[in-house]
């Protein structure tokens, strides 16, 4: 049955016009976001990259790639791509501080020499942990208050628990809402010229 509201038919079309733009302009902004974070990586892995198909990640993956991260969390964030991608996700739902406090942990974790673990240490405290910190995570304060003393002499496990918490809270909230995404479904499309054909 046709809708009774009047002027209806008339407000639909452009309605339908602006989802379209601003579904290719949300795109738009992901792709000059996901660039970005994929130019950062393969910045400071410019040594690595250096071994043959190391600089494969920078591409468009392939649609069957992209569906694996929908497998399990750690596919996306293993790939570099999928890492970019979700961090650009994550951008756009203004809580990008999440996947920055994770990756710093990481990097923290690798970390050998005492003197700069407990640099890294303080420095990752200022930025995600402490009140009013500019990339301030969602964390209770207990955990806040322990990592306030576990950092006066940092081991590699003074994030451990807080950095669990914001994992669970990605995997949760964030990476169930990022395969939804307008992004992840196109990046689930196969391209009209895909890389194997270019050469036929």
């Amino acid at each position: 049955g046709g809708r009774m509201e009047r002027g209806g038919r008339r407000r639909s079309e452009p309605e339908e016009a602006d989802k379209g733009r601003m579904k290719r302009t949300i795109i738009k902004d992901w792709k000059t976001r996901l660039s970005y974070f994929l130019q950062n990586s393969s910045n400071s892995n410019k040594r690595k990259s250096k071994k043959a198909g190391k600089h494969r990640n920078y591409f468009r993956p392939s649609p069957e790639e992209v569906q694996l991260w929908s497998e399990a969390f750690d596919e996306l964030l293993a790939n570099k791509y999928g890492l970019a991608a979700f961090r650009a996700f994550l951008k756009s739902e203004f809580c990008e501080e999440n996947i920055e406090f994770w990756l710093a942990c990481e990097d923290f974790k690798k970390t050998k020499s005492p003197q700069k673990l407990t640099l890294k240490a303080k420095k990752i405290y200022n930025d995600f942990i402490e009140k009013e910190a500019p990339k301030e995570i969602n964390i209770d304060f207990q955990t806040k208050n322990l990592i306030a003393q576990n950092i006066q002499e940092a081991t590699h496990n003074c994030f451990s628990v807080a950095q669990k918490r914001v994992y669970s809270l990605m995997e949760n909230n964030s990476y169930p809402r990022f395969l939804e995404s307008e992004f992840y479904q196109e990046l689930c499309k196969k391209t009209p010229i895909s890389r194997a054909a270019q050469g036929t």
